[in-house]
């Protein structure tokens, strides 16, 4: 670290400010110095904040090139290769309150040897998980140990959730097998999720993968190999999803199927319900005409007869849909 005053990395707002002390651990920005100037730093930013925007665009520790990265103007996975380090923009599981977890958060990392410059807008609970292990001296021990444990935080979280769909789409399978139909809006919302999260999930593992090829001092050739294992963890995942999107295609024509043989099923009992009373509508039609000659006008037990020969009729109409099992 001796190319990087310690002062400058004082950020009045920053949400984590420390320095890797090489076993695991470590020491708030203020004490760095009591560890020596060869381990790398670590500045998490809120890019929202006016501080931390000015900080970025004004501080010299950063390329010109990646400053309106890191203050949140790229969104989709990418990784721009610099002369000693990375660029990245990441996606994370949506953990906050009131967001579902499909709503991505986007997570922006520069990272070198010596140090690594973090942005966010929302919480993101991998930058988490790495900083409680720090605080618990079993974290990252360098630049290439921290990017590692990252990364293997984000691709943890998107399998967690990818098996959440996943156990949805068998509870809608069941549901169906019982003759039960999703509520409203339920499918389109498992189906929104299962792509959002394969448009972003590929070029993140692209991202990996070019990580793991990427020949710098400061990353071992165990890290690399770990990096290695995580994109293909999450090309594991990739494949679930491609799986589930094509299950949904299916459970979709099952629905369809399924309302379509309800509706088919009303629209027949109710032709054969026509089919019962065509014969009663025929006579009452007839016997409704309110001219003269009518049959039974004027006997006193007309009606009554008529009414008994109209139920003798359906019923026997009944019984030939029977005999033709129709019914």
């Amino acid at each position: 670290m001796s190319s990087i005053d310690i002062t400058q990395l004082h950020v009045p707002d920053a949400i984590i400010a420390c320095q890797l002390d090489g076993e695991g651990g470590m020491l708030p920005i203020t004490s760095a110095g009591e560890i020596g100037p060869t381990k790398p730093c670590w500045v998490h930013l809120d890019y929202s904040s006016t501080v931390s925007r000015e900080w970025l665009q004004s501080t010299p520790l950063i390329p010109d090139a990646v400053r309106d990265a890191l203050a949140g103007d790229s969104l989709r996975p990418r990784i721009s290769r610099l002369a000693d380090g990375f660029m990245l923009v990441l996606r994370s599981i949506n953990h906050n309150d009131n967001a579902r977890p499909d709503q991505l958060v986007a997570v922006r990392v520069f990272i070198n040897g010596d140090l690594i410059i973090t942005t966010r807008k929302r919480k993101a609970r991998a930058v988490d998980t790495v900083w409680e292990d720090l605080q618990k001296g079993n974290g990252a021990e360098n630049a290439g140990n921290w990017i590692v444990e990252f990364c293997d935080a984000l691709t943890e979280q998107s399998g967690e959730f990818i098996e959440q769909l996943y156990d949805r789409i068998i509870a809608l399978e069941d549901a169906l097998l019982d003759g039960k139909v999703p509520a409203r809006g339920e499918m389109a919302l498992l189906r929104k999720q299962l792509i959002v999260m394969r448009r972003y999930m590929a070029p993140q593992r692209d991202v990996f993968a070019r990580i793991a090829n990427e020949k710098f001092t400061w990353m071992a050739d165990e890290d690399r190999r770990l990096m290695q294992d995580i994109a293909e963890r999450l090309g594991r995942g990739l494949e679930d999803l491609d799986a589930g999107i094509a299950r949904t295609a299916v459970i979709s024509d099952e629905i369809d199927a399924l309302i379509a043989e309800s509706m088919n099923r009303r629209t027949y009992i109710m032709s054969l319900m026509a089919m019962v009373f065509l014969p009663a509508t025929f006579l009452t039609g007839l016997f409704g005409v309110n001219l003269g000659g009518i049959p039974g006008g004027s006997w006193h037990y007309g009606f009554a007869v008529f009414c008994i020969i109209l139920a003798a009729i359906a019923i026997a109409v009944t019984l030939w849909l029977k005999s033709r099992k129709w019914l």
